[in-house]
Order: structure tokens, then C-alpha cells, then sequence
């Protein structure tokens, strides 16, 4: 049986996926603040509760050590926590907002990448492979976005390097940009484009990307989806609005 850790896996894109791996037969480390959701979704399952604040180092650390000593190895990271901040223009936002973003959709992807290479250099056989949640608004972002926008282009600096770093030890590295996947971070943003008189954006089911993700996991070592974008058809990345 395969094992993937999951950070953000309370909600979202994360717990739908955490839904499909332990559908198809993975046995997944379920990693979010909140533990009530985690038990649920574990519940009578091939599955670890992992409740930790992933911007917490030791408790990042742990978590994976916990994992890794239940299972004998970890095949695979989605590295899935985040947050979108506030949608305001960059005078409006304060340091404290800004750090906050950065902290966990940055420093926090960073620990837990770093954890599962540690684990994947060290285990036998070596190897495993890193999913980081990225964001079509690395590439085109919404007006508003700066805390969002920046950490999610670093995401993609990050993918990269571990890319390369991970080649030696059969670490692969890849990335999945999700355009407008209906989760409660999309569903705030209609909220607030109704409340200022916008039309709604399009939207898809976040059972496809899960989906994807889990895709990207299944693959055999030797190769690797680098780069997925699985958006929304309609919504407008393509072309000009």
C-alpha cells in the first residue's frame, strides 16, 4: 500500500482528494490544524490524523515522523495548504496580512517539501514524489492578489529546484495550477464579486481536481507531470476578456 501525506486536508481541494487516494487504496497521512474533520475523514479508514499548523517546524518534523514510523515509508506529498488573504490593492495591505500569507503558503509548503525529501532521500527504496498546489495566478493573477499572487509564483521556483535537487535520490517534483475549483476559498471570492456587483466567475467541481491530483500520484517514478493546469473551461485564462 502506497502512503501520501496531505497537508490542508480539512478542507477543499485537499479533503476531496484525501477522499479519492483512500478511495483507491492509499494509505494517506491527513495533515490540517483542525483534528475533528481529520478524524472524520479517517474514520474506519487506511488513514493517519495528523493535526499540526503546517508554518510550525516541530510540528511539521513530527508529523511526517509519525507517518513514516506507522507506514515504513512515504511515497508522496500534497503539498495543499494555503490561503488567498485579503483582496484588496497593495496600499491597503498591512505587514501583518502580508506575513501571514506568505507564512503559510510559502514558508509552510517549504517545511513540508522539505520533511517528505528528507524522508524520500532516506527511506528504502529511495525515492517518492512532491505535488505542489500552485495557482493559475502565478501566471495570470486577479487584481488584488498580491500576497496570493507572490507566494504562488514562488511555489513555482520551488517546484523547480526540487525538481533538479530531487533527481539524484528518484524524488520527483511536479506542480498543478487549479483555476476556480469550487471550494470555500472560490465561494468567498463570488460572495465578494456579487457584493460589488460583478458577474459570478465559472467554476468546476473540485472532484476534478482531485482527480488530476491524484493522476500526477499514480504515475511510476520514471516519469513525471511537471507542470498541470486543470481550470474552469470557461473562465478566462485564455485570451483577452
Amino acid at each position: 500500500m502506497k502512503t501520501i501525506l496531505i497537508t490542508g486536508a480539512s478542507q477543499g481541494i485537499g479533503a476531496e482528494a484525501a477522499q479519492q487516494f483512500l478511495d483507491a487504496g492509499w494509505h494517506v497521512g491527513l495533515l490540517a490544524r483542525r483534528s475533528e474533520p481529520l478524524e472524520q475523514l479517517a474514520k474506519g479508514r487506511a488513514a493517519t490524523v495528523l493535526p499540526a499548523d503546517v508554518t510550525d517546524e516541530a510540528a511539521v518534523d513530527a508529523a511526517f515522523a509519525k507517518l513514516a514510523s506507522e507506514t515504513g515509508r512515504i511515497d508522496a506529498l500534497f503539498n495543499n495548504a494555503g490561503m488567498f488573504g485579503p483582496q484588496i490593492t497593495i496600499d491597503q495591505v498591512s505587514y501583518a496580512e502580508w506575513r501571514q500569507v506568505v507564512d503559510l503558503n510559502l514558508n509552510g509548503m517549504f517545511l513540508a517539501a522539505r520533511a517528505a525529501f528528507r524522508q524520500m532521500r532516506a527511506q528504502s527504496p529511495q525515492g517518492g514524489r512532491i505535488i505542489n498546489n500552485g495557482s493559475i495566478s502565478a501566471h495570470t493573477p486577479r487584481d488584488g492578489s498580491v500576497a496570493y499572487s507572490s507566494t504562488k509564483s514562488a511555489i513555482t521556483g520551488m517546484t523547480k529546484t526540487l525538481s533538479l535537487d530531487g533527481r539524484p535520490f528518484d524524488i520527483a517534483c511536479g506542480q498543478i495550477d487549479i483555476g476556480n475549483a469550487r471550494t470555500d476559498m472560490v465561494r468567498a471570492l463570488e460572495e465578494r464579486r456579487a457584493a460589488d456587483g460583478l458577474p459570478p466567475i465559472e467554476t468546476m467541481d473540485v472532484a476534478d481536481a482531485a482527480r488530476a491530483v491524484l493522476q500526477m500520484a499514480e504515475l511510476p517514478l520514471s516519469a513525471n507531470v511537471q507542470f498541470m493546469t486543470v481550470m474552469a473551461t470557461k473562465m478566462p485564462y485564455i485570451g483577452r476578456g
